[in-house]
């Protein structure tokens, strides 16, 4: 008979994921720009949005991890020291410069889908695309860093599929490496040549398909300890998911990566990789922070939503493009984190007029009971988070 595959509890799993990913960090060591690079680092990168209901996504994901963290230092990073640059993941992201020439393939391959897909048909529609493409980048070439808002079309055609030519080019070129975001004015993005603001980055040749896949498959395993395939090509979105399986096989078979069988929150086991020292690096965890925190609804454990779910048994989706009338919950709602359990969530909204923070809902988990030590970690949490986006007074729900 062969041995059981090692079977990893649940707890254990949940654990790893918030160790992997920054949560289990002491959250009130000194904010420095270089800790917020590191943390960067560690986490890969941070999704960038522009919704502003109560804080951007990216600000709302540093400081749930780094009390003394402010927007500023991740402009000076993006903008000053250029440690950072912005690009795509799977949406909009704040990545570490280093990684960049493992963009280029990105770049490549998303030329080419573009090109072959309906939103080249949809945006260019009635013009000729190649040359209003040619022509936005001509401009930057001989004036310098534009912003959409910088091209005049006197067509209006609605929101997104209806983005004027020139917008539309603008994202082409980023998204295929020939622009990039040097800054942002009023969150809105300015556009330069790549070869201007990166130039010794521009030159490196791109990698050859194998050291991209080793690349993508390796970072991502840092990063998450315990993995499917599936997982590892999903987590910089740059992989089909067979090329992570076939970097399973040449992992596994080299060692470094062992077959194990995880234990979801609802007791089901389910089969999956680990990184080989699995053990050891759970045993160097530290406990979980004692304090209650606020996660940004595009926070790195719940961005994989089925993931969330067996890891803490928290069904999470993101209503902001729903309806009002069919929500469940809200807007833009924030799980509650309780030591190492996703406890509850609520529905906030800052009134920047009078600085006032609104929760206008607050739902705790089936099984959880709101005791005073609870709610007392909860207002704890909402205090810091006020402080966080300069609000005086805070509003429980009526």
């Amino acid at each position: 008979m062969s041995n059981p595959l090692p079977t990893i509890p649940a707890a254990a799993a949940r654990r790893m994921l918030l160790g992997a990913q920054g949560l289990l960090a002491d959250p009130t060591r000194r904010a420095t720009t270089a800790s917020v690079q590191s943390l960067v680092e560690r986490l890969g990168f941070v999704q960038v949005d522009t919704i502003n209901v109560l804080a951007r996504a990216h600000d709302l994901t540093l400081f749930s991890r780094l009390d003394g963290y402010r927007p500023e230092q991740l402009k000076q990073l993006l903008e000053g020291k250029r440690s950072l640059f912005e690009a795509f993941t799977h949406d909009a992201s704040a990545i570490p410069t280093t990684h960049f020439p493992h963009w280029k393939p990105r770049f490549q391959r998303d030329r080419k889908r573009l090109l072959a897909h309906a939103w080249w048909q949809h945006h260019f529609r009635g013009t000729d695309g190649a040359q209003v493409v040619a022509g936005v980048k001509q401009r930057i070439e001989e004036e310098g860093p534009l912003r959409s808002s910088d091209f005049e079309h006197s067509e209006k055609r609605g929101p997104w599929w209806g983005w004027k030519p020139q917008k539309a080019a603008l994202d082409f070129l980023w998204r295929t490496g020939e622009l990039v975001v040097p800054r942002r004015e009023g969150f809105q993005k300015l556009y330069d040549l790549t070869e201007r603001v990166f130039p010794e980055l521009h030159a490196l040749p791109c990698p050859a398909p194998t050291e991209h896949q080793d690349w993508a498959c390796t970072s991502a395993a840092e990063r998450l300890w315990v993995f499917t395939p599936k997982e590892l090509a999903d987590f910089w979105a740059s992989l089909e998911v067979a090329e992570a399986k076939q970097w399973c096989t040449a992992a596994l078979k080299a060692g470094r990566i062992v077959p194990v069988q995880v234990e979801s929150a609802d007791g089901e086991l389910r089969p999956a990789f680990a990184l080989a020292d699995w053990e050891a690096r759970l045993a160097k965890l530290p406990e979980a922070p004692a304090r209650t925190r606020l996660l940004c609804p595009f926070d790195p454990i719940l961005r994989d939503r089925a993931r969330a779910l067996r890891r803490f048994g928290f069904d999470y989706r993101f209503e902001a493009f729903v309806p009002e009338p069919k929500r469940q919950y809200g807007y833009f709602v924030l799980p509650i984190l309780e030591g190492e359990r996703l406890v509850g969530r609520l529905d906030p909204k800052l009134h920047r007029d009078r600085a006032l923070l609104e929760i206008k809902g607050l739902w705790w988990e089936s099984g959880i009971k709101a005791t005073k030590a609870r709610r007392r970690a909860l207002d704890e949490a909402l205090e810091r988070l006020a402080g966080f986006v300069e609000a005086r007074e805070i509003q429980p729900p009526s």
